[in-house]
């Protein structure tokens, strides 16, 4: 049987067809949609963690217990596990593990472009890299079997186009393989030093193994083309456009194993062109590798750069000298920048920040829109979890020039990913720093996942949901107190309040996202035209359905939620 299916959607049924028991991922745009994808298969035990650390942790337990696992996260995610997977290179595994991490060409999605290949390198993992959904199916029951064949926890790298774009899969049965048995072994798990210097010695032995692999790997294909004017090497989406900006112009080479990488079967390509051009997006490790092995008639990076993507059009400009677009649309689409719904919780606090003229630490969420125009309530946004920690070093920095006037911003998903330990220093280290949780009762920008806070699980079933008010008090903060952001006034007075006290402080400001299902909302505000004097108070808001028609303040109603944060603002009383 054949169906049509997402890059994200053949990986899940790939964990599926392979006999993959226990899934732990943290959401994460691009790579979200996997486990989502796996947790509508009943064979398959799915949860999401609160963050890619623990998730990694969770699948390597799954793995020494003897089933085959899997965890998921974007690029920077794979940041915040780099602690176990580096050690997991030297323990291996028993049942196999599969780590998907998705890259972001092009930051649709993302704070930075970073190249997860990297990390496979330095970790020295196995990493494989797929460039279409009936890949990405094949790859992630490949990497199973080669996880245990190597004893390797073997990587499969996403991108954003090959994660959300579709093509056609072939879908077959679930194969169950047996438990594998659990044996002590210390000198394989426990690792200390002298474990794991005699582990150190396995690993690169495994990975000559893994490079004699790669020369005569099926995953890696040599394309020749009787008509070819140089050769490529190219992998995942890039191979894509290089075949459809190129065709029987030029022979390719597609890396499906991106580390380790072939030696001999790169050089007898290359030996057949007076020219090849490596075509990669991000940072040039296939063209590294190419250099550190002799080759002299590469061209890479001096032709691409470093930056975004690499869409056909630019392939055949550089490549051919063609100025063609592959992609015309007849009309002129206006740009939609991203902008916080109607009905954001988030706007009425970050407005009252922003009236008040007060610096915010930023963290990573739908709330990093507080950025934007018109309020440019954010000032920095650096990482999960950071917004705390960044606060605390700010104050003591600064001391109490800024004690009085800066606050941090977190999100409730945030605040268990990485934010709470932030908090325990400003509470051990006596920082007078005021953090502000943004509880919008759900994992919002990346698509309404549950989370620790929640109280349901990945399935939506019920699950433990962890009381931030208690939390927030057991970790040493004596001022916590909450907030309804629709209610500026209350808002407005509590930021000034808690900011005000010479103690560290928390203001958990409280309501559900406004696209969440089940919340009920007011019939939508109008603006009486008549009483509207044009003064756009209520535009300093940032809200997508208030706009100005001839003067005057116009609400979409199709829009509006009927928030009212609008109505507080206009002074003449001319919404209602």
């Amino acid at each position: 049987m054949k169906k049509l299916m997402l890059g994200n959607e053949a990986f899940a049924r790939g964990l599926f067809e392979a006999g993959c028991k226990v899934v732990s991922s943290y959401p994460g745009t691009p790579s979200t949609e996997i486990t989502e994808e796996a947790a509508k298969y009943d064979e398959i035990y799915a949860e999401w963690a609160p963050n890619e650390k623990v998730a990694m942790e969770t699948a390597l337990g799954a793995s020494i217990a003897g089933v085959r696992s899997f965890c998921g996260m974007k690029h920077v995610g794979l940041n915040v596990a780099a602690d176990p997977l580096y050690t997991a290179a030297y323990t291996g595994v028993n049942g196999g593990v599969v780590i998907a991490v998705a890259d972001d060409q092009g930051m649709h999605s993302s704070q930075n472009e970073q190249d997860s290949r990297h990390h496979a390198i330095a970790s020295k993992v196995l990493m494989l890299e797929p460039s279409d959904s009936g890949e990405c199916k094949e790859f992630v029951k490949t990497a199973f079997e080669l996880s245990e064949q190597y004893d390797v926890p073997a990587i499969v790298r996403m991108s954003t186009r090959v994660a959300h774009s579709q093509s056609i899969v072939e879908l077959e049965d679930r194969i169950e393989p047996e438990m594998k048995e659990y044996v002590k072994n210390p000198q394989k798990y426990v690792m200390m030093p002298a474990n794991a210097k005699g582990r150190h010695v396995f690993v690169e032995e495994r990975t000559q193994k893994l490079i004699e692999y790669a020369e005569v790997s099926p995953l890696n294909r040599v394309e020749i083309s009787d008509s070819a004017q140089f050769g490529v090497i190219t992998n995942g989406a890039a191979y894509q456009y290089v075949k459809e900006a190129l065709g029987d112009k030029a022979s390719v080479l597609k890396l499906g194993i991106v580390n380790p990488m072939p030696v001999k079967l790169i050089q007898d390509f290359a030996a057949k062109y007076e020219t090849v051009y490596i075509v990669e997006e991000l940072d040039g490790i296939i063209e590294q590798h190419c250099r550190n092995i002799g080759m002299t008639n590469i061209k890479g990076k001096e032709v691409f750069g470093y930056i975004g993507e690499l869409p056909q059009s630019v392939i055949a400009q550089k490549l051919l000298g063609e100025t063609k677009e592959y992609t015309q649309l007849d009309d002129n689409i206006p740009v939609r920048p991203p902008v916080m719904c109607p009905g954001c919780p988030h706007r009425g606090l970050f407005y009252c920040l922003s009236k008040n003229k007060i610096t915010v630490s930023g963290d990573i969420g739908c709330y990093t829109l507080g950025a934007a125009a018109p309020l440019f309530a954010v000032d920095t946004t650096i990482c999960m979890g950071a917004s705390i920690s960044a606060l605390h070093g700010f104050n003591k920095a600064r001391g109490a020039e800024s004690e009085h006037k800066t606050v941090a911003v977190i999100g409730d998903s945030t605040f268990m990913h990485s934010g709470m330990t932030g908090l325990v220093n400003i509470a051990y280290n006596d920082s007078n720093s005021t953090v502000i949780i943004l509880d919008n009762s759900i994992t919002g920008m990346t698509g309404h996942q549950q989370n620790p806070t929640t109280g349901k699980n990945l399935k939506g079933d019920p699950a433990a949901a962890v009381n931030l008010e208690e939390l927030c008090k057991a970790i040493g903060i004596k001022r916590v107190r909450v907030v309804d952001p629709y209610h500026l006034a209350e808002t407005e007075a509590a930021i000034k309040e808690e900011l005000a006290a010479d103690e560290a402080s928390v203001i958990i400001s409280r309501r559900p996202c406004a696209l969440l299902k089940y919340v009920k909302h007011n019939p939508p505000v109008a603006v009486d035209t008549d009483k509207c004097i044009g003064c756009k108070m209520c535009m300093k808001l940032g809200c997508p359905a208030i706009s100005m028609r001839d003067g005057k303040a116009v609400i979409d109603h199709t829009q509006c939620v009927g928030c009212g944060i609008c109505q507080e603002q206009c002074k003449v009383g001319a919404i209602k």
